[in-house]
Parts: C-alpha cells; sequence; structure tokens
C-alpha cells in the first residue's frame, strides 16, 4: 500500500496571525524549532525561514516594524490527506516549493520535503 500525505505530515501545526510582527514569528519559529509557520486568518498561507531571509534581512528592514502578512506567502498550495507521496513530491517539483499544509475542512498536518524523502528512502541511504 502506497503512503499518503497523512502519513508522513507533522501533525502539529503552528499558526501566527497575520497581524503578528516578523519578530514574532521567528521567535516562534525558533522556540519550536521550525522553518515555517502557517498563517491565520488568511485562508492558507505560509511564511516560511526564506521570506524572512530575502524580504526582510537581504532589504535591510526591521523585523519590528513588518507584519507577517506583509511578507507572507499568500494562497499557498495546498495538499489532501489522501494525496500520494508521489503526487505531493510531483507537486513539490512542479511548484518548486517545500512544505505545504495538508487540508481537508481545516488544517491537518503540514508535509515538507524532508517528510518526502524519510518516506521514500529506504533508511541507511539510497
Amino acid at each position: 500500500m502506497s503512503k499518503k500525505a497523512e502519513d508522513i505530515m507533522t501533525k502539529e501545526v503552528i499558526t501566527i496571525d497575520d497581524n503578528a510582527l516578523v519578530s514574532e514569528a521567528i521567535q516562534l519559529m525558533k522556540d519550536h524549532n521550525v522553518h515555517a509557520l502557517i498563517v491565520k486568518p488568511r485562508g492558507y498561507g505560509i511564511v516560511t525561514e526564506a521570506d524572512i531571509a530575502y524580504k526582510v534581512i537581504a532589504s535591510d528592514a526591521d523585523p519590528k516594524s513588518l507584519t507577517v502578512g506583509d511578507i507572507m506567502t499568500k494562497s499557498c498550495i495546498t495538499l489532501k490527506p489522501g494525496d500520494s507521496v508521489e503526487e505531493v513530491a510531483q507537486t513539490f517539483r512542479n511548484s518548486r516549493i517545500h512544505r505545504a499544509p495538508v487540508v481537508e475542512g481545516d488544517i491537518k498536518g503540514v508535509v515538507s520535503v524532508s517528510d518526502v524523502l524519510k518516506a521514500t528512502v529506504p533508511e541507511g541511504g539510497a
């Protein structure tokens, strides 16, 4: 039986409000050791370390003066719990993304490229 998104996703989803400061997002990522946060209440937005690096740090902006809503990726790509790992990998490849929320009614989890690799590469290497 082929693995599905729901089998490999991280079930604990860390969220942040779109009105929160970028500095708060940085602290939340650090506290939970995650690389991205799902943004609420704007549907399914996402803010990643890359957003912070490219849109804040590289432009020398102040993370205490920008909100998450200012830099987040709006309308991020979502997955369904029943999507096969192969479909997830294809979505990541085609969209050039590294993670996406798994949604069925509401957010069920998050799948990352690392989750796909763990599910497809045998332990100990290829």
